[in-house]
């Protein structure tokens, strides 16, 4: 029997991090598997002034003196954000120049991936192997710091045996979105990478389709409904949704059949469906509420025996 642990989408947030290898050792998994966006998205600049700390935090500004510095830095992490202690004249630099704020971003997003990884040893044993494959919101730059750590795989268009019977091949790239992230591309091109990747399985019937972008039309791709403001259209009360996975994904499953297909990318849309006779899977994403949401999923040969959401 082969046990791997599935999440996705985790965004900066450290606490879903430690959930995500504390679950995977709780539940003794072959494979922990972390399907893309693992990096976060703003930085919370906390300036010290006069011996004191300041930083605007969940629509609040903060004054707090060292001993509650340990806290707020924790508080910040824990929702995805990257704390930045620095002083005044850096940060009215960062206020002037956006250039300085990418700068600054760039080396704490950096310096956090590497702690990260190296929580791994501490957490699971050399029974448990983890593999990642950026997302569609992770830089470029993230690839080298995982190429170099020796306790995770990348899993981006490389085939990794799971087990005897079943093969994984990872793509973290998506169709277009409205906010232009560092890993997407028209659905041609996407189709054409996938089938590149594709084409270096032995057998694509048992493997595993580990691809950031759900299927198109697939309940498990439906997101926001957004106007030229990329905000939300509501209707009778409720927010509209559509759906905004990848077709190129979706004619990869149904042309190949694979055993199992692995996604996330769209928070919203968490659960299960099968495309034929492809199990695939969302288990969506909290990370703000540093909720982890996962899949747990067991399978023996070409059998799943257990399928099962878990969050906590």
């Amino acid at each position: 029997m082969t046990r791997i642990l599935f999440a996705t989408d985790m965004h900066g947030s450290e606490g879903t991090w430690r959930k995500f290898l504390n679950a995977s050792a709780m539940l003794k998994v072959n494979v922990a598997i972390c399907g893309g966006d693992l990096t976060g998205k703003m930085i919370v600049p906390i300036v010290k002034k006069n011996g004191k700390y300041t930083y605007y935090h969940l629509k609040e500004t903060h004054t707090i003196d060292s001993s509650a510095l340990e806290k707020a830095i924790k508080d910040v992490k824990g929702i995805g954000y990257y704390p930045y202690v620095t002083d005044e004249s850096e940060y009215d630099e960062m206020c002037k120049n956006p250039e300085k704020v990418d700068e600054v971003f760039h080396k704490v997003m950096i310096s956090t991936l590497k702690e990260w990884l190296d929580l791994i040893p501490q957490k699971l044993t050399s029974e448990t192997r983890v593999v990642v494959c950026p997302g569609n919101d992770d830089r470029l730059a993230v690839d080298e710091i995982i190429n170099k750590n020796k306790h995770v795989i990348n899993g981006e268009g490389k085939v990794i045996e799971i087990d005897d019977a079943q093969e994984m091949i990872s793509c973290g790239w998506v169709n277009p979105t409205p906010w232009h992230t560092a890993r997407e591309e028209e659905e041609e091109k996407l189709e054409e990478r996938l089938e590149k990747y594709i084409s270096q399985l032995k057998n694509v019937e048992n493997a595993i389709f580990n691809f950031h972008a759900p299927p198109y039309q697939s309940k498990i791709d439906e997101a926001p409904l957004l106007d030229k403001d990329l905000n939300p259209i509501i209707q009778h009360g409720s927010v509209v949704l559509v759906p905004v996975g990848s077709k190129a994904v979706r004619k990869m499953i149904e042309k190949y059949q694979p055993f199992l297909g692995l996604h996330g990318h769209i928070h919203e849309s968490a659960g299960s469906i099968k495309i034929g006779k492809t199990h695939c899977v969302n288990p969506g994403s909290e990370y703000a509420e540093g909720i982890l949401r996962a899949f747990l999923i067991e399978f023996k040969g070409d059998k799943i025996t257990r399928l099962q959401r878990i969050e906590g």
